[in-house]
């Protein structure tokens, strides 16, 4: 029923994303090829970064930035900012990803964070994993204040 739902808000909320993940897992669980949900829970966090990362990559391998772009970029201020900045997420993503093993249920709060921020607020959906590192942050920051 779940799954229903989410393909619903998928394909109102006009986010591709989660309305075929939602019918791909729901193929999956109607063919009765349970057995392999957690190979998918396994390796669809390593294919889906695979993606990514050749989506970055592509202007690098079509030639559209070389060498002396890369090395201005390393070498200027946005590029130290950015480095920082990555170095700073991946420590976060291993938090978010800790929260979401910990507590799974929270994952339908980042669906429906993430499709009202591509609705209303015209986002981009492009780390769920990023949002539940944010929410570790501020659960972090939030017990802190309480003096736990």
């Amino acid at each position: 029923m779940i799954l229903i739902l989410l393909l619903v808000v998928g394909v109102i909320g006009r986010v591709n994303t989660l309305a075929a993940a939602a019918c791909m897992l729901l193929a999956v669980r109607l063919l009765h090829l349970g057995r392999y949900f957690p190979l998918i829970e396994r390796r669809s966090l390593e294919v889906g970064l695979l993606c990514l990362m050749i989506s970055i990559l592509v202007p690098v391998a079509a030639g559209e930035v070389g060498t002396r772009e890369l090395t201005a970029s390393l070498f200027s201020v946005p590029g130290w900012v950015t480095l920082f900045s990555a170095v700073l997420a991946t420590i976060l993503n291993a938090h978010g990803l800790s929260l979401l093993q910990n507590h799974p249920s929270l994952l339908i709060c980042v669906v429906l964070g993430a499709v009202i921020g591509i609705v209303v607020f015209h986002g981009m959906p492009i780390g769920p994993l990023m949002a539940t590192s944010l929410a570790a942050c501020i659960l972090w920051v939030l017990d802190l204040l309480r003096g736990h």
